[in-house]
């Protein structure tokens, strides 16, 4: 029992060293997240947006502003961890692949990025929470953390797909930023009329954006998006593990079995060198 928490502590050690030195990161959720949610709430105006949140088919009518950051913290957090989990992805690719040819246990490996996708999604989800609500004061803050927790898990999850399948850094980074874009924005009230088409259930942060929009402005609880996202977390996480699997065991499998150079048991035949002479 000890020999498995001491190897999952030292992976788990690895992966932390890892997210603390991509500093883009740590700018992006010191000052990124705070920006765009305070900009929000001043450029936008203030002005009541109705519309009818699907999950419970209440008419809402929340000030624009308000329902923007609720719409822009998903959106950071969402990208800022997918980011981060790409990142120490795609840059460890080639240490997960050395440590699992040297015999480290690859269960191991997959909990240790888990655990550290847990941890940076808790904190960047209390952060960004922590943020709205020097604002104004959602009715409950503690579910609105939780579905913006749930969202960061579910595109850090999606950051270890890409960064196990891509093969180039900028491929990855668009990947991340147009599906996020496009989840995001088609949910969101000032954007139209997307959120009366049925087709807004299938995307990824579906269960984040009925949980937080409802967490933001009543005093309804919804358990049930948020297991719906939790599926989708579920689903990623599938994948990610499968990719992490595929990689790691091709790189187990690539390496080149010794080939002697004459059939075993035989000794190498020694063939006779002619003498040379230097004078004619």
């Amino acid at each position: 029992m000890r020999r498995h928490l001491r190897l999952f502590v030292t992976a788990a050690r690895f992966d932390l060293i890892e997210h603390a030195r991509n500093r883009l990161a740590t700018v992006l959720v010191a000052l990124f997240i705070p920006s765009w949610i305070s900009l929000a709430h001043a450029v936008i105006p203030g002005r009541t947006v109705p519309f009818r949140l699907r999950a419970t088919g209440r008419l809402l009518e929340p000030a624009g502003n308000q329902i923007t950051q609720i719409t822009g913290a998903i959106n950071a957090v969402t990208l800022i961890t997918g980011f981060m989990m790409f990142a120490v992805t795609f840059n460890g690719g080639r240490f997960d692949r050395r440590l699992a040819m040297a015999g480290y246990p690859r269960a191991h490996l997959v909990l240790a990025k888990t655990a550290s996708l847990t941890l940076a999604s808790a904190t960047i989800a209390a952060y960004a929470t922590a943020v709205i609500c020097t604002a104004w004061s959602p009715r409950q803050p503690v579910r609105l953390a939780a579905a913006l927790f749930c969202g960061a898990l579910t595109y850090g999850a999606l950051g270890v797909v890409f960064g196990s399948l891509l093969r180039r850094e900028v491929e990855g980074m668009f990947a991340l930023v147009m599906t996020s874009l496009v989840d995001v924005g088609l949910q969101s009230p000032l954007a139209g009329g997307g959120t009366g088409s049925a087709a807004v259930r299938l995307l990824p942060t579906y269960g984040t954006m009925q949980a937080a929009t409802a967490a933001g402005f009543t005093r309804t609880p919804l358990p049930g998006e948020l297991a719906v996202q939790i599926l989708w977390f579920a689903g990623a996480a599938l994948l990610g593990l499968l990719a992490f699997h595929r990689r790691t065991k091709d790189a187990l499998t690539a390496r080149p079995a010794a080939r002697l150079p004459w059939p075993r048991g035989r000794r190498q035949p020694v063939r006779p060198t002619r003498a040379t002479s230097t004078s004619r």
